[in-house]
């Protein structure tokens, strides 16, 4: 939220010597908890800046944009009759000017030349369309006031006279604060809540704007007839009218000023006035045209095939549990998101009805992410608004009506609800009166706590003592109702910890035990991530969360059991809604993404869980029960909770696009490849000390021709590598040839693995040996026979060339394998390599048919 720090300390009482800073400010609210995310001074202005009246207009009709040569009577002490002047008086300057959304008699801003405008634009006397254009007329954006350069600044009548200081008027020397508001601080969406904290944080007094009392007549009976169905969870309906309002009355200065600072823009009194007390009380409002209003006003769930056009002049199908404000022509509200077209106010509208509602939070959440509307109203109401400051806000919109419009205020206040006067009393909390000392580990000076709470709006009686905390002496404080999220001791605590600040919590770690670290899985997968990122993998964290037509993406078969995911029932996305069964729909986004930035040499892993729920049994929820919070489950229902999880296995994933090797000086380079993604699951199989067995496999999304089934030695299948289908690519927009790997990592053998290399000190036997084997052998399988063939003594295997051609018989290929041989005891004779050599070669034609080329 965004907000004048002026406006705050109107509500904060401090002397005159001891009004802080903008940027002390700041750091005050940072202190008791707000996240200020920017403290921005108004952009300085200096020179002459003064407040002028125009005189006469001058249409230019002989260009092609509309040009106006005005004289602006800026007051005889800044008055120029030199250059253009044509008798108008010693107080007039002549101006040329672009804006057309001021007519002779308005109040305007003048930069005179010698000023500097923000952005360094330095104003001076200048002869510009036939004119000496001597000053500026100022826009709201020149001024550093705001973004819109639609029109200049046009002051209401009797702000100020000619030749006034419009630095002071406007309020330039002040700052604005962007604060970011949590969930859990929905009453600091208001001046009110944000000056309520500025007040504690500063321990100064604090006035609060929704205890101004106004002279209004007396509440005799309803402002309009309201009916409110039970199902429409309308927790409160505050309705009061006013009459004859000046349609064309403008705002007042210093409530546009706020406006814009605050980042909304005026547009007429009665809107203004709605948007104004919605950010000094935290309560949003909305007023009806109310000779627009057709009958009662009844408050419901909307029908099957409703529709309402909102102010934005959309037209929208509204669900049944959208609540819906209507009249006898059908709805006309949005109930907490936005009002109907029908009944808006417009330009002529001088009978205004005023409601401020107080609705159920879950029910405006879902409504305003249902049909996409997250309004200011929504925002508030989202994270519960005060029930108890609809009616001031009511009445302070209606005096300020009447104030500045002229308004009538007649006498009927409609309150209905449960909330309705009287509010009900939040439920006191019971707490015992040292519990802040023990949870922060210090002791607070006597009466912190009382004070604390009572600074925050809580009601504070001594009560007995808790005895199920150790019978000591306790309070009984009872929440205002702008803090419905004060419900346990821990919240009390927390509020008296943030207020005397957290710095002064002593910092102590906890002892660490002996004995405990971590796990053996969680070495190995650590393990794992590091072996990777070594190997030139960069790790990413990709959305859980995944679309139903990415299995179609990817090819899955109607019955595959990756398409059997678990639907969320409350997505952050709609459009992505179930768990994700597999890592590749994650890494392959994040492959599309950096590809579409210009990065197209990847190599991307992600170590995480998936879910894999199984076949479900007719009638069966598949869901686990909700646990209470006041205790602590027993082992029944710990144990009934991990029954009712689906599985989630750990797994580890690797793409790779583009160049493996890069192209340069010293070489060509080379593209990444089938074997590269292979070579990555087998390095991730080494570190749990498997050595993977390849073979040859058909699995989407990979290419059948590509792709690699990679199992223990016991036939346990652990996952697949090589590269992805040529219409996966197509569908999501990946580059060619783009390769990947996923292994279940809990498929694993989880032994402890410590290497303790044996370095032979003895020279090693090089031998090579070329097999002629048919063509769709696989080359890990003779590379297996070869190396069980060749016993303890053969230290390596590695295939060095692939041939195939006239000399090797159709069908049929030449691998070629450099064999190193070695004994850890001795040096090993000619005759010793060539007996393992042809042990090997023996049984690699014994299992593949292998020949000696």
């Amino acid at each position: 939220m965004r907000v004048p720090v002026s406006w705050l300390l109107q509500h904060v009482d401090l002397p005159p010597d001891g009004v802080p800073s903008a940027d002390a400010v700041g750091e005050a609210l940072i202190r008791v908890g707000l996240e200020v995310e920017d403290v921005a001074p108004i952009p300085a202005t200096t020179g002459p800046l003064v407040v002028g009246r125009v005189r006469s207009i001058e249409e230019l009709t002989e260009y092609k944009k509309p040009i106006r040569y005005c004289r602006v009577d800026v007051g005889p002490e800044h008055g120029d009759t030199g250059g253009d002047a044509e008798g108008e008086g010693a107080g007039t300057r002549g101006i040329v000017c672009g804006a057309t959304n001021f007519v002779e008699g308005d109040l305007v801003v003048v930069a005179l030349p010698g000023a500097v405008l923000p952005g360094d634009f330095a104003i001076a006397a200048r002869t510009t369309y036939g004119h000496v254009s001597d000053g500026m007329i100022c826009a709201l954006d020149e001024l550093g006031l705001g973004d819109d350069h639609s029109g200049i600044l046009v002051l209401p009548p009797g702000t100020a006279d000619p030749g006034d200081d419009a630095t002071a008027l406007l309020g330039l020397d002040d700052a604005v604060l962007d604060i970011a508001v949590t969930p859990d601080r929905g009453y600091c969406l208001s001046v009110r809540g944000l000056a309520r904290e500025l007040a504690c944080a500063l321990d100064a007094p604090y006035g609060d704007p929704a205890l101004l009392g106004h002279d209004l007549p007396a509440a005799d009976g309803d402002a309009w007839p309201v009916r409110l169905e039970p199902e429409s969870a309308c927790r409160r309906f505050v309705a009061r009218r006013v009459t004859d309002l000046d349609p064309t009355a403008p705002s007042p200065w210093w409530m546009r000023r706020r406006l814009l600072l605050c980042g909304v823009r005026p547009i007429s009194l009665a809107v203004d006035v709605t948007n104004y007390v919605m950010l000094e009380l935290g309560q949003p409002m909305h007023a009806y045209d109310a000779s627009a209003v057709r009958g009662d006003i009844v408050v419901r769930r909307a029908a099957a095939d409703e529709k309402i056009t909102t102010l934005d002049d959309v037209q929208r199908a509204l669900d049944p549990d959208d609540v819906v404000i209507t009249d006898e022509s059908g709805p006309i509200g949005l109930a907490g998101v936005m009002g109907g077209g029908p009944t808006e106010v417009g330009a002529g509208t001088s009978d205004v009805l005023l409601e401020a509602g107080v609705w159920d939070p879950p029910s405006v959440a879902r409504t305003a992410r249902r049909h996409r509307l997250p309004s200011e109203a929504a925002r508030r109401y989202e994270r519960e608004v005060d029930p108890a400051v609809a009616r001031a806000a009511t009445d302070r919109a209606a005096w300020l009506l009447a104030h500045y419009g002229g308004a009538t205020v007649a006498s009927g206040v409609t309150d209905e609800g449960p909330f309705s006067d009287p509010v009900p009393t939040p439920a006191p909390v019971l707490m015992a009166l040292d519990l802040p000392d023990r949870v922060a580990g210090r002791r607070y000076e006597r009466g912190a706590v009382v004070r604390r709470l009572s600074q925050i709006g809580c009601g504070v009686e001594v009560a007995a003592a808790d005895p199920g905390d150790g019978g000591a002496a306790g309070l009984r404080a009872t929440p205002p109702t702008w803090r419905p999220d004060l419900t346990r001791p821990a919240d009390l605590v927390e509020e008296v910890l943030r207020l005397e600040g957290y710095d002064g919590i002593p910092s102590e770690l906890p002892a660490a035990h002996p004995g405990t670290g971590l796990t053996l899985g969680q070495r190995r997968r650590r393990q794992v991530s590091r072996a990777l990122a070594d190997a030139g993998y960069d790790e990413v964290l990709p959305s859980p969360f995944v679309a139903p037509s990415v299995f179609d993406a990817l090819g899955l078969d109607a019955d595959d059991p990756r398409r059997r995911a678990l639907r969320l029932a409350n997505p952050l996305d709609a459009d992505r809604a179930l768990m994700a069964t597999t890592l590749l729909p994650g890494l392959l986004d994040a492959v599309v993404r950096n590809v579409s930035r210009g990065l197209r040499d990847l190599a991307l892993y992600q170590v995480g869980q998936v879910v894999r729920p199984g076949a479900e049994e007719p009638g069966s929820t598949n869901q686990a029960p909700v646990l209470p919070v006041d205790s602590r489950p027993d082992d029944a229902a710990i144990a009934e909770v991990l029954a009712g999880l689906p599985d989630q296995p750990l797994r580890v994933g690797a793409v790779l696009a583009g160049a493996w090797d890069r192209a340069g000086w010293w070489g060509p380079g080379r593209a990444a490849d089938w074997a590269d993604a292979i070579e990555a699951a087998r390095l991730v199989g080494r570190v749990y000390g498997a050595d993977l067995e390849v073979a040859a496999d058909r699995h989407a999304p990979w290419h059948p021709g590509r792709c690699a089934a990679l199992r223990l030695p016991d036939g346990t299948l652990v996952g697949h590598a090589g590269e992805l289908h040529p219409k996966v690519l197509e569908t999501l927009g990946l580059p060619a040839r783009t390769c990947a790997m996923e292994l279940e990592l809990d498929r694993l053998p989880l032994v402890e693995v410590r290497p303790s290399p044996a370095v032979s000190p003895f020279p090693p036997v090089l031998l090579d040996v070329a097999l002629v084997l048919d063509a769709d052998v696989p080359a890990a399988s003779v590379a297996t026979a070869l190396r069980d063939g060749g016993g303890d003594l053969l230290e390596d295997v590695r295939l060095f060339d692939v041939y195939t051609g006239a000399q090797v018989g159709e069908g049929k290929r030449s691998l070629a394998f450099a064999l190193r041989l070695r004994a850890p005891d001795r040096t090993l004779t000619l005759e010793e390599a060539s007996a393992r050599r042809d042990a090997a070669v023996a049984t690699a034609a014994e299992r593949h048919g292998a020949r000696l080329r």
